[in-house]
């Protein structure tokens, strides 16, 4: 039986990443990307245009899947989004941009997938936090951001419960600055070195997708900055 992933955001930093790490373990990539992006993602077995953030167009995903490739090993989620901002330079809008981003775009892959995987008792979800969202000192001027991943770490424990009688699984991972070329750009003067990597991350998915004694794991990845 392939051992298959989907990856949404698979051709981010992160993505990339997750998708190289994963193909290099034995499994079947199945890499999710934006509708019209023109972005491609080489290492991936199959690539699939679907908006995320669109609970009809998952919908249509998910059937098309369970035609094509039937039972879902791993679900790394990966879209999402950033925000600055505090409480008094943040719109409705702006809050409504974050959780569309970082919220929905996982909530509506665990809505219609979870029930493939309680079906054949089997599965793991990757959720990606921050680490705004579990220190609030952190988050003041990020608002939207933090209170929008704080939702993707609750519905991680929502799956968790869901699913604690069966051999499905949820974990969390919570990076602090991950070194990318953008943040690079971004914060200059910053000590590199002090951040964490897309591939660190992507080796803590794996081993968390890979290890079955672990459940409902919440992994704190700050690289060099607690």
């Amino acid at each position: 039986m392939n051992r298959n992933i989907i990856i949404t955001g698979s051709a981010g930093n992160l993505g990339k990443a997750v998708v190289a790490k994963f193909k290099r373990e034995g499994f079947k990539v199945i890499a999710i990307i934006e509708p019209d992006s023109g972005h491609e993602v080489e290492d991936a077995d199959d690539v699939y245009q679907v908006d995320v953030t669109d609970e009809s167009s998952v919908q249509e995903f998910s059937k098309e899947y369970q035609m094509q490739y039937g039972e879902l090993e791993c679900m790394a989620l990966l879209v999402g989004g950033f925000g600055m901002g505090g409480i008094m330079d943040t719109s409705s809008r702006d809050l409504e941009k974050m959780i569309r981003l970082n919220f929905f775009s996982a909530f509506n892959m665990v809505k219609y997938f979870l029930p493939i995987m309680k079906k054949a008792n089997n599965g793991t979800f990757l959720f990606v936090g921050a680490k705004p969202a579990l220190q609030p000192s952190e988050g003041k001027d990020v608002l939207a951001y933090a209170l929008s991943k704080g939702l993707v770490i609750d519905l991680a424990e929502f799956v968790a419960n869901e699913t604690a009688d069966i051999k499905v699984r949820s974990h969390v991972f919570v990076p602090s600055v991950i070194d990318t070329p953008q943040n690079r750009e971004s914060m200059p003067d910053a000590d590199f070195g002090q951040w964490v990597k897309p591939s660190e991350i992507a080796e803590a998915m794996h081993y968390a997708a890979s290890n079955a004694a672990l459940r409902n794991m919440t992994f704190k990845l700050y690289g060099g900055v607690y």
